[in-house]
């Protein structure tokens, strides 16, 4: 998985954060495992061991899809995120001081995820729903300091 925007170790552009334009990043993937019918991909910061925040969960992203542009929502569900309940990107903001951790997963699904309430589909919830599902998994990690 990578981007042309960033790198794993890297540095989070400040464009896909509160402090630039808050614009959902580019995502891309390749090599996924024979039998993958559908994608999902969460973009989540682990602030302490209890304390999880995500940004960005999507899912239904069909298997033809190889990447996410910047700024744009792939034909998929979108779940909810942690910082304001909606069903969006919303961009890290971190308020504490330092560098952050953010984690961009994508999953590949041998099915559809079987949701108990596709109104209610949080980060918990999807991975929940995916979990006899996943046939492998990348992610890559960033970080971000406050401007």
């Amino acid at each position: 998985m990578g981007s042309p925007a960033f790198r794993a170790g890297g540095d989070l552009p400040a464009r896909y954060t509160c402090d630039g334009a808050s614009l959902s990043p580019p995502v891309s993937w390749s090599g996924a495992p024979a039998g993958t019918v559908a994608y999902a991909v969460v973009i989540h910061h682990v602030a302490a061991p209890d304390d999880v925040h995500w940004y960005w969960v999507l899912y239904d992203v069909p298997a033809t899809v190889d990447h996410i542009d910047e700024g744009v929502t792939p034909p998929a569900k979108v779940g909810t995120n942690s910082v304001n309940g909606r069903s969006e990107y919303t961009p890290p903001c971190s308020k504490g001081p330092g560098r952050k951790v953010y984690t961009v997963t994508v999953y590949a699904l041998s099915a559809p995820p079987a949701l108990p309430n596709p109104r209610v589909v949080n980060r918990a919830v999807l991975l929940a729903a995916i979990a006899d599902r996943t046939l492998a998994v990348a992610s890559i990690d960033v970080g971000y300091a406050r401007l």
